[in-house]
């Protein structure tokens, strides 16, 4: 792809921005030399590659890189058998750590057993575990080899510590007795690596020793006690015994890394790509790109096609086609209409998907693959070269004609301005005939009345406009394909104030047929406002019968199960009554039968009595289900609060408010550790009570009884720590929320969650959710030593 191209339709700022989404600054470098193809699989390759990547991003999150780096100086002193210092072996082991959370991120979950075209990449990535784990055994920090490393140098720090006691012991005594009055000040110093006492000048001969400095004033000299330079000698033999026995740490450490040179290189070259292939991702989530539909028989179709560079609140989406019907498309329209946006997102979108990128249009839009593009667009006036507007235009024009074929794409951008315009526009149209009858792809701008003509009567050659609002002055940023853009000239100056007088003189100057022209031109786009009205009512008509359609359904739905319901509970209780009825007659016979002939009319008259009174028990029964229920006052909006204690009158569950209603009044009501969605019609208020209080009383803190027993249950088993490295934002959220109440419950004062620094996307996630928790007091980012960024320190409610 000719560089000229890029550069005119900006590829090189999307470039740009697309590194700014790397987290390496390998993955950096590979985007700042990413370049369009012209090999239709290999695009169709990247673009699966980005797709993929997406898809993983929705799924779980964002993944870091940042461990990853430039290895080659590293891997070529392993190579030769040379020790690696403590930070280059840090840097490799943090590396290898990356490796191992990249590995983990790329499993496919137990639901989820298909691959993609990334799969393969994730299970090549070897993390080295043994290799990385010794390495953090071992060194501390950049500049500090831990004690455990070996037993040699355990031991060999044991005896440094040790007689530095008896160093710190004798000196000690030396200047807390008989010595104290020759000293300047009751302190150790050291001067080189030797411990010594400040002593004052005058008192020199009173103490045996060894001078190692003087102030600055020389009323004071740093003596190194005879006493102890025995003791100093062997500190500085066992100093560089320590340092002997870290060189051997290093190399053997350097020993065991240089086993796997090659696997750290493929690993390198592997996290590499697979940043820049989430770069891409990252990149198309932010322009809200698609992966786009490819060809090779130079078709394009782009469905809501937005400029990339552009701001998303200002730029205006278009449909631009070509390549099936006609090859060349002649876009006309006042300044400022959106003419060169057009060319500029053409070509920019064909580029950048041939470059393996999501491109910010619509669904099921297309792109042709070209070998080449090439764009004469804006003006290269140059005083240095003697180049007129016109000059410079036209030396662009004679090598896209000389180089360009029917595999490339030419954007024109007011092709033969800056002339005479009868003679430009010859030279236009002859420009454009000769590319027509090439076959080759193209797309032009002009102001040209004659290359409207030319494209109504030439096949294979279509018209568009960039649409005018008149009545406003301003232009819509529509493009219309089908329809010539006719001249506003006489419109605007008439909005703009110009007398009615010069308008018609100036209309007397045209020519006949080009009145009759522009007039039809404004029939047509008058007759086109009118067919798109009424085109865009017959779309809401459409959209009404179709919402009222299935509101109907779904009433009708509702109805039938109702009535199944009404009838299965009325046969319920009919088979009840006829049952209870059944009963009844039975109770009346067996009391007449066990009465006999003999029974006394009292007896008979009781039992009657005794069935009425059941029957009336039943009727009330009845009667005061039938009654409507209780109501209770609906609560407005304004009465709720944060960390309100109410009752869910439907549940019979109390809890407190832990978020605004929205728009329908839905709103989240904590109830002890669990969560639950309710509606404010839904709700009562209980009380005035204290929220802290309401929360502890719910979870159980400063409680007794079989919930202390609970408590210390929990807590014998509560980490005080949280990892969400690898998590998405809504598994990790999910998993935070339950060990947050676990933690609480176990009277635990604060925790730690780790998530990491990445892109900082898990991080503001865990942030937005601990905002919302009522029992977390406050929460802030780790200091130097508790982890940085990378950690949150969560404070709870005492």
């Amino acid at each position: 792809m000719n560089k000229k191209a890029l550069k005119v339709l900006e590829y090189d700022k999307i470039i740009e921005k697309l590194a700014e989404h790397a987290s390496s600054e390998p993955g950096r470098k590979m985007c700042r030399e990413l370049l369009p193809s012209s090999d239709i699989s290999e695009i169709r390759a990247n673009q699966k590659k980005t797709g993929d990547a997406i898809a993983r991003l929705f799924k779980k999150g964002s993944i870091s890189f940042g461990d990853n780096r430039d290895f080659e100086g590293t891997l070529k002193a392993l190579k030769i058998g040379s020790s690696l210092d403590m930070v280059g072996l840090l840097q490799l082991a943090s590396f290898l750590e990356n490796v191992g959370r990249v590995k983990n991120y790329g499993r496919p979950s137990k639901e989820q057993e298909e691959t993609d075209s990334l799969s393969e990449s994730f299970s090549l990535l070897e993390p080295l575990t043994p290799v990385s784990t010794e390495i953090k055994r071992c060194i501390v920090s950049e500049d500090e080899m831990s004690s455990e490393a070996s037993p040699a140098l355990k031991h060999i720090r044991r005896g440094i510590m040790l007689t530095n006691d008896r160093i710190h012991d004798q000196l000690g005594k030396m200047i807390n007795g008989s010595m104290r009055t020759y000293l300047q000040d009751s302190v150790v110093t050291m001067r080189g690596d030797r411990y010594c006492i400040p002593v004052k000048a005058e008192y020199k001969s009173q103490i045996s020793g060894i001078v190692h400095d003087q102030s600055s004033s020389g009323s004071t000299l740093f003596i190194e006690p005879a006493a102890i330079v025995e003791l100093n000698n062997k500190l500085r033999e066992m100093a560089l015994e320590e340092r002997a026995e870290i060189d051997k740490i290093l190399a053997e450490l350097s020993i065991m890394a240089s086993e796997h040179v090659e696997d750290i290189k493929y690993d390198a070259d592997i996290m590499t790509d697979l940043d820049f292939t989430f770069a891409k991702a990252s990149y198309a989530l932010e322009i809200k790109g698609m992966t786009p539909i490819f060809n090779d028989h130079h078709a394009f179709d782009l469905k809501k096609a937005r400029h990339p560079l552009i701001a998303k609140d200002k730029v205006v989406p278009i449909d631009v086609y070509g390549g099936r019907d006609f090859d060349m498309l002649i876009i006309t329209g006042p300044n400022t209409g959106g003419k060169t946006v057009t060319l500029k997102t053409v070509g920019l979108l064909t580029i950048m998907g041939q470059a393996g990128l999501a491109i910010p249009a619509g669904d099921k839009s297309e792109l042709a693959v070209f070998e080449e593009v090439y764009a004469d667009i804006g003006d290269e006036q140059s005083i240095e070269q003697s180049l007129s507007t016109f000059s410079s235009h036209m030396t662009n024009t004679v090598s896209i004609l000389k180089h360009a074929d029917e595999n490339s794409l030419c954007l024109f951008d007011e092709l033969g301005a800056g002339t005479d315009p009868t003679e430009g526009a010859a030279l236009a149209i002859s420009i454009l005939n000769e590319l027509h009858e090439r076959r080759i792809r193209t797309l032009a701008t002009t102001h040209y009345s004659e290359l409207k003509v030319y494209a109504l009567n030439t096949k294979g050659v279509q018209n568009a406009s960039c649409e005018f609002d008149v009545e406003s002055l301003k232009p819509t940023y529509r493009l219309l394909i089908g329809l010539p853009g006719k001249s506003n000239a006489f419109a605007i100056s008439s909005k703009l104030g110009l007398s009615d007088k010069i308008i018609e003189a100036a209309k007397e100057q045209i020519g006949t047929d080009d009145q009759k022209f522009e007039d039809l031109l404004a029939d047509l786009e008058r007759s086109r406002k009118i067919i798109e009205n009424e085109r865009l009512e017959i779309e809401q008509y459409k959209r009404e019968a179709e919402q009222l359609r299935s509101e109907l359904e779904k009433k009708t739905d509702k109805i039938d199960s109702q009535k199944e319901e009404i009838l299965r509970q009325a046969n319920e209780e009919a088979r009840e009554i006829l049952m209870e009825a059944k009963a009844v007659a039975d109770d009346t016979i067996k009391v007449f039968r066990k009465a006999g002939p003999s029974a006394s009319m009292q007896d008979l008259e009781r039992e009657r009595t005794k069935l009425t009174q059941k029957i009336s028990d039943k009727n009330k029964a009845a009667a005061k289900a039938d009654k409507p229920k209780e109501t209770h006052p609906i609560l407005k909006e304004s009465q709720l609060k944060l960390g309100e204690s109410v009752k869910i009158v439907s549940m019979g569950l109390k809890g407190t408010i832990s978020s605004k209603p929205d728009k329908d009044g839905n709103l989240f009501v904590q109830c002890g550790i669990m969560k639950t969605k309710a509606n404010i019609r839904d709700l009562v208020l209980i009380g005035d009570e204290d929220p802290k209080a309401a929360m502890k009383k719910f979870y159980g803190r400063n409680s007794s009884g079989s919930s202390g027993k609970m408590d210390l249950s929990r807590a014998a088993n509560i980490r005080t720590e949280i990892n969400l490295i690898g998590k998405n934002s809504d598994d990790a959220v999910a998993a935070l929320d339950k060990y947050l109440d676990d933690a609480y419950m176990s009277h635990l004062n604060n925790v730690r969650v780790v998530h990491g620094k990445g892109t900082g996307a898990l991080r503001q996630a865990v942030h937005a959710y601990l905002k919302g928790v009522p029992y977390v007091k406050s929460f802030k980012l780790g200091e130097f030593g508790e982890g940085d960024a990378g950690v949150t320190i969560v404070t709870f409610i005492k």
